[in-house]
């Protein structure tokens, strides 16, 4: 079975919006109606990075991120968890603050973009695809693509880094507490 055709590239991507899509409306319904609990709080957070740090380390593989970009992503992502559960041990929830919510909806969008891509790319290496005729012309402004994910990317790497030191900072009693 090949696993690198646009169907099943483009099922891939597909499956990922909708995943992100509902986990939006998850949280938003879960708010609105008021109906959030703990374990909820824990878990759609942890949910969330497990499947961010999946997407980001497939996108080393496949050439289309940088390493030390998406090592920044993934160290932060599990630190936080790591002191989500020391809370969790103490009785405490930490509830993720709303420049964290931004970075995962950053996060999402950013993979769901290159996967986009990805998904294309096997008809635009194909330029005479029945599916899609490309010029031969216009090729070389397909090739902008590993440029340009450095730049997006790089925007969750900086929120990364921003929300993480921010987690660290307000967590800095339960940290010294834990450590005794």
């Amino acid at each position: 079975m090949q696993f690198e055709s646009f169907g099943w590239r483009l099922a891939a991507t597909l499956i990922f919006v909708c995943a992100a899509l509902t986990d939006l409306a998850d949280g938003y319904f879960a708010r609105r109606l008021g109906h959030q609990t703990g374990f909820g709080k824990f878990m759609d957070p942890l949910a969330d990075k497990i499947l961010i740090s999946t997407a980001f380390l497939s996108f080393i593989g496949l050439g289309y991120a940088r390493d030390w970009m998406v090592v920044i992503i993934v160290v932060r992502e599990f630190l936080v968890t790591g002191l989500r559960s020391m809370a969790a041990y103490k009785g405490a929830v930490i509830v993720p603050s709303m420049l964290a919510k931004w970075k995962t909806a950053v996060q999402m969008t950013v993979i769901s973009v290159i996967m986009a891509y990805g998904a294309m790319e096997p008809l635009l290496i194909q330029s005479n695809s029945a599916l899609l005729q490309i010029p031969e012309w216009t090729l070389p402004l397909f090739h902008w693509n590993y440029n340009l994910f450095d730049v997006i990317i790089f925007i969750p790497t900086v929120l990364s880094v921003w929300t993480g030191t921010d987690y660290l900072l307000k967590s800095g009693g339960l940290l010294k507490g834990m450590l005794r």
